[in-house]
């Protein structure tokens, strides 16, 4: 009689650079011998809140959220968002500059978003008011807030609300750093153990490999998850996402996560995390 298989949940948001990535596992193009995995998908600020109270083996988590939970999670070297020169957009209803945007009321996609501590990171103690993130653009439209911060296709799509681009935080941090802003990681839980652990790490590097391979497929995929994006510019904004820094952080990526929370930490705004491990796949 077979093994029965372990279940391990793998969290993650229900946007088309995560469709993408996952594509591999969801249909089981990658293999997981011995087990079920489970695909939740959750905004990336419910994934954020969850991940204080340790519900899921693997999840998509804000770098900003995991300085709240280092103990709990380790980052794989795998599953990264990163905007390298680009980001999360602020966007107003006409042309503003620093000096407006720090004087304004800026809707964020969530307070552990790494897109709050970016920006809160640039402007300073602004004023913010938390928007699910696919009503930060229609809000800003209406003038129930002065500017947003656009995170997932909004940043492709902003223009069709005629709004305006001010600020890319992105591009902010790569000029004052030269690194790339680290957006997004995928954090497994500790006690799962060393190999299970290492397991899964290689799991997600394989599916987000799998996708890189097989693009037309995986893009396919992950068109069910774009909300609106016509084809054309889904991939473009998988391939914003997802590239070389979602295989492996690398050097660079590494530098930028504990740049970023250090940089959180000496500001305030977030615990201290320490020196980050990373869990290699």
């Amino acid at each position: 009689m077979p093994a029965a298989e372990r279940k391990v949940r793998l969290a993650h948001s229900p946007d088309a650079d995560d469709a993408f990535m996952f594509c591999g596992l969801a249909t089981g193009a990658v293999p997981a011998e011995g087990l079920e995995i489970e695909h939740v998908l959750e905004d990336i600020e419910t994934l954020n809140q969850k991940a204080r109270e340790g519900i899921f083996e693997v999840t998509a988590i804000s770098i900003h959220a995991y300085a709240y939970v280092a103990e709990r999670y380790a980052l794989m070297t795998c599953g990264a968002s990163m905007g390298d020169g680009y980001g999360p957009l602020v966007v107003a209803r006409k042309p503003m500059g620093r000096d407006a945007l720090s004087e304004a009321t800026i809707a964020t996609p969530g307070a552990w978003t790494s897109a709050w501590l970016a920006l809160k990171l640039c402007l300073g103690p602004v004023e913010t008011v938390q928007v699910p993130f696919d009503r930060i653009g229609p809000a800003v439209a209406s003038g129930e807030v002065d500017a947003g911060v656009l995170i997932h296709e909004g940043q492709l799509s902003y223009a069709a609300d005629g709004l305006e681009a001010c600020l890319d935080l992105g591009a902010w941090w790569k000029e004052t750093t030269g690194l790339p802003l680290p957006l997004g990681g995928n954090a497994v839980r500790r006690d799962v153990g060393g190999d299970l652990m290492r397991r899964l790490a290689g799991l997600v590097r394989e599916s987000v490999a799998w996708g890189l391979n097989h693009r037309s497929e995986a893009l396919a995929h992950a068109l069910g998850y774009a909300r609106g994006l016509d084809e054309a510019d889904a991939d473009r904004f998988v391939g914003m996402y997802v590239n070389d820094y979602t295989l492996d952080y690398g050097p660079d990526g590494r530098k930028a996560v504990q740049l970023l929370l250090a940089e959180g930490a000496q500001a305030g705004l977030v615990p201290e995390a320490g020196p980050i491990d990373f869990v290699e796949a």
